[in-house]
């Protein structure tokens, strides 16, 4: 029997052979088709959302009993919605709606698995202390690398060798947003673009010294920009053809400051590299993927999601779900797949910062995300019964919460002004890293 035939979730086995409908986005798995070989890859199935899932009973390696088979008119019903849906503006959400008794009550339930809100408040001050420091650092080279670039140098040299000291030793780590950061928007560019590259090399099995290279190179890949006027450096309106020729500049002028501070080729080359584009359409030497070096692949993917959640030019920011939906499905041929499927897998499905309508109908924005379990974040949730104090304190780990999932990621535009204010939409999107020490329980087992 060659076709595939419809499965209860709570049917699967393994041995059999799925195939699996559901955007790349929107599942862990590295193929949409793949023999089931452990109980793990049954959860993570579980975890999708989904009801139903197409078995191919000739692939599979175990016989497919016939009370397992649902009806051919029976579909899958994915937990996130696919990119049609996602981009289409007529999807708008409606106020939340009131939880049903069964919901509240499970509600209350799950208020036992919060994090417990002092440590929750602990890691976050450290995480922020840690970004403030690292932009007041990247503020103070910028000061000093025009009348002394040794020291600069030196400067930049201890901030990287702590930061990746402190990223090796974090690990596992999570990602985690931070709401309400302020300051200079060129440092706050410049440590996210730098935490985001370090921890993607990281991903990419990239060895320590790697980690310092790329962090240096993308610490600084806008640092010729304090040569420009403010008004092309930090455009926020579209700049005329002759201002966006001299915003381009802002490239060779980063290489050279950093030439003049000693640095190596290789950082040269990615600090180079940063707005170069797989195919071609980057600037300002136009090299394609096969031109390019992984350091400047890694800066150029990430310094891309950042300007798309954090635009200049007066484009409207995207939310990071939307950011990473749009790279890979209208603009991946510009990124190199490897790097950018790996950015993808380590950021998840919903970065931190998404906003999201969780299955109990709730609206949450997600804060933290782990990438051992990518598509089960940490989510603050919005409770129209509390007042606001009580509701920010509804931090959830989701990967803790049995039966408890997202159903869709949500523009800002469909969600009330009073849920914008209260998940700090139009804040910043600031990232840091943090260490995480437990796995959420097997399955069956209670917290």
């Amino acid at each position: 029997m060659s076709v595939p035939v419809l499965i209860e979730i709570e049917k699967l086995r393994v041995g059999m052979y799925v195939q699996l409908k559901v955007g790349w986005l929107n599942h862990p798995f590295p193929k949409s088709s793949f023999l089931l070989t452990s109980r793990e890859q049954i959860t993570q199935l579980r975890q999708l959302g989904l009801r139903q899932v197409r078995v191919i009973p000739e692939k599979s390696t175990i016989e497919i009993a016939a009370d397992a088979v649902q009806g051919q008119d029976a579909q899958e019903v994915p937990l996130a919605e696919d990119e049609s849906s996602e981009n289409d503006p007529s999807q708008t959400a409606t106020a939340p709606t009131p939880l049903t008794p069964s919901a509240r009550d499970r509600a209350d339930r799950e208020r036992a698995l919060l994090n417990p809100r002092e440590e929750w408040d602990t890691a976050f001050v450290a995480c922020e202390e840690q970004y403030y420091r690292l932009a007041d650092l990247y503020q103070g080279v910028c000061s000093t690398v025009m009348v002394a670039p040794a020291e600069a140098r030196m400067q930049v040299q201890a901030l990287v060798e702590d930061f990746v000291a402190e990223l090796l030793g974090a690990q596992p780590f999570a990602i985690r947003l931070l709401p309400d950061v302020h300051g200079s928007r060129t440092a706050m560019h410049a440590v996210n673009v730098m935490v985001l590259s370090t921890m993607l090399a990281n991903a990419l099995g990239e060895a320590a010294q790697a980690l310092r290279g790329v962090a240096a190179a993308a610490l600084q890949h806008d640092l010729g920009k304090m040569l420009l006027p403010l008004h092309i450096a930090e455009p926020g309106t579209a700049l005329a053809p002759a201002d966006l020729r001299r915003y381009e500049e802002h490239v060779a002028f980063s290489v050279d400051l950093c030439a003049r501070m000693g640095w190596d080729e290789e950082v040269l080359q990615a600090i180079a590299q940063h707005h170069e584009m797989a195919d071609g359409s980057g600037f300002p030497r136009r090299l394609r993927d096969q031109d390019m070096r992984l350091w400047g692949k890694i800066v150029a993917v990430v310094n891309a999601y950042d300007r798309l959640c954090n635009p200049l030019h007066g484009r409207q920011s995207l939310t990071p779900h939307n950011a990473l939906a749009q790279m890979y499905a209208r603009e991946r041929s510009r990124f190199d797949p490897w790097v950018l499927e790996v950015f993808i897998r380590m950021m998840g499905v919903y970065p931190p910062g998404s906003l999201v309508q969780l299955t109990d109908e709730r609206y949450a924005q997600v804060v933290l995300v782990d990438a051992r379990h990518p598509l089960r974040p940490s989510v603050l949730v919005f409770d129209p019964a509390l007042g606001e104090d009580e509701a920010r304190t509804q931090l959830l780990d989701l990967a803790q919460a049995q039966g408890l999932g997202i159903v869709r990621s949500l523009k800002p535009e469909q969600l009330p002004q009073h849920m914008l204010e209260f998940f700090a939409v139009r804040q910043y999107f600031c990232y840091f890293f943090e260490n995480v020490r437990t796995d959420p329980p097997e399955e069956g087992k209670a917290p």
